[in-house]
């Protein structure tokens, strides 16, 4: 190979580059993906945690059958996180439903438990399968030149370590903390790191399978003053993770055998996998784009791991940018379209940095307590205070759907201006939100409308195929669904315009006074709010007329 041109490529084949690929590669768009890794990295299994909104996006990708068959635990197998002195030992108290796992009627998926590299290992046999990505294992990015008007240079290095020059019109850094691209666009983390070192493990014990209690749980805290940390299954096997907190595993008296009989309580066979040490880090890109090129994912933020953001955050990077970029690749989107990927995630990534920085202030030192193990009374008080102190402390930590699917983008270039929202995000359909799940029929959900182009969705049907014309003659791809009148009295809304992230581009309320909403004023102001959103070139009044 002495060259190639592309016209998206994709640095690193984590989640997120890999979610870009798909995102990409379903639409049709040629990508080029290069990894330096020839296998997905199994021995630190850090994040684990794929939640309802990822699950979302699977189901949209047809993928969401297939992630939960590869997964080492089904969803059933675990709802719970348990608060324990020990992991056999003295329970304190549990949470019930955690983590999107519990079908709580918000979302037409649940959480699944999925360690990082099985994700990338169905991730890439999916992208392998789709004719417009090329994925190049054991490739790596090792510079760019974005400067020059035109395509992006950029150099890139074989397996056999040989300079190739490629060109692309765009280019996405996914390639993690260590960003090439982030450095090469003279983009910089800003943040902290926390104080406290950490460790986590890696080991196998088929005696604990049978040890575990019941009923099982898919993380357990430990409060005692050996190893304090947490710790949960990978699979049903035998093979289990543990976070040390407050142990440097790169200091010469770790001892990750003390560690392990530590957490469990008593001595058991077992083998210790891997270590691996780290710190905390709470880190934002001062920004995520340079011209053509974007950062997505941990090139772009990183966040501790508590409440399990990380991953997914990422791969709603890649969902955010990916229909855009295809958008525009395809001639019918604007360079706002673009500019609205920093304006929309920019503010998630924050409030994710900032809500796991707040779950990580009280990990298990903070909740130790002495009298945790005691029989009679005076355990009995302690232990009541101890679980008093989690919910009150560790609660949101694990019950955070309304920073999983109730997110609000604001101050977007191509969303109406941040008007209150009508209602709960649940329920009620409001610009910049998810659209809210409802059951259109037994098996399909209001979120499964959403196809590969933006939804035009009403009850009238004379309305949305007016509509529906006006969109086509802006050159905007849509689809337009009739539903039942209840539905979008419930909803919020007469019309909606749903990105094809399953983003609210706008809600059309009916009008004060109860006036009909297909009267030509109304439907031009409909025009007027969501041509330009959806990347329409002409005035909506003209294209209203034309329509007709």
């Amino acid at each position: 190979m002495t060259g190639c041109d592309t016209p998206v490529l994709i640095a690193g084949a984590g989640p997120a580059g890999l979610a870009l690929a798909v995102e990409l590669g379903l639409r049709g768009v040629d990508c080029l993906v290069v990894e330096p890794r020839q296998a997905p990295t199994r021995l630190r299994p850090r994040a684990k945690t794929l939640n309802a909104r990822t699950m979302e996006h699977a189901r949209r990708w047809g993928l969401a059958a297939r992630l939960r068959a590869a997964a080492p635990l089904p969803v059933s197998w675990s709802q719970d996180v348990s608060f324990c002195t020990t992991f056999l030992g003295t329970e304190i108290t549990r949470f019930t439903g955690v983590l999107g796992l519990a079908d709580d009627g918000d979302s037409p998926e649940r959480g699944q438990q999925l360690p990082q590299y099985v994700l990338e290992e169905v991730l890439r046999a999916v992208v392998t399968e789709l004719p417009a990505v090329d994925l190049r294992l054991g490739w790596r990015l090792t510079g760019l030149d974005a400067a020059r008007p035109g395509p992006v240079r950029v150099a890139l290095a074989d397996p056999a370590g040989q300079p190739v020059t490629a060109t692309a019109a765009y280019v996405v850094g996914a390639d993690g903390a260590r960003s090439v691209v982030r450095e090469a666009i003279g983009a910089r983390y800003e943040g902290s790191a926390g104080l406290r070192p950490n460790t986590g493990l890696v080991f196998r014990s088929p005696e604990l399978a049978a040890a575990a209690p019941q009923p099982p749980a898919v993380q357990t805290w430990l409060l005692n003053r050996q190893t304090p940390g947490m710790m949960g299954p990978i699979d049903r096997h035998g093979l289990w993770w543990l976070i040390a907190f407050g142990v440097d595993g790169r200091a010469a008296e770790f001892d990750p055998q003390r560690l392990i009989g530590g957490a469990l309580g008593r001595e058991l066979a077992t083998e210790v996998v891997s270590t691996d040490p780290w710190t905390a880090r709470m880190e934002l890109a001062d920004r995520c784009r340079s011209g053509p090129v974007f950062l997505i994912g941990d090139a772009a933020h990183l966040n501790p791991p508590f409440g399990g953001h990380g991953l997914n955050t990422g791969i709603g990077d890649a969902v955010d940018l990916g229909w855009k970029l295809a958008a525009v690749l395809a001639g019918w989107g604007t360079a706002r379209l673009l500019d609205s990927y920093e304006a929309e995630r920019r503010p998630l990534h924050r409030r994710v940095i900032d809500e796991a920085a707040a779950n990580m202030a009280t990990l298990a030192p903070e909740l130790l307590g002495d009298g945790l193990d005691e029989r009679g009374p005076d355990g009995d008080r302690a232990r009541a205070a101890a679980a008093r102190r989690i919910a009150a402390t560790k609660r949101a930590e694990y019950f955070s759907a309304d920073l999983v699917l109730g997110h609000r983008y604001e101050d977007s270039p191509v969303l109406p201006g941040s008007a209150p929202a009508p209602g709960p995000w649940a329920s009620c359909a409001a610009a910049g939100r998810r659209l809210p799940h409802r059951w259109v029929s037994p098996q399909v959900s209001t979120l499964d409308l959403v196809s590969g182009e933006h939804l035009i969705l009403t009850a009238d049907g004379g309305l949305g195929e007016r509509a529906g014309r006006a969109a086509a003659a802006a050159g905007v791809p849509v689809t337009v669904r009739t539903v039942a009148a209840p539905l979008m009295r419930e909803l919020g809304a007469d019309l909606l315009v749903v990105r094809p992230d399953q983003i609210v581009a706008a809600a059309w309320p009916a009008p004060a006074g109860g006036g009909p909403l297909g009267s030509k004023y109304d439907e031009t102001r409909f025009l007027d709010t969501t041509m330009a959103v959806l990347g329409g070139r002409q005035g909506a009044e003209t294209l209203w007329t034309r329509s007709h």
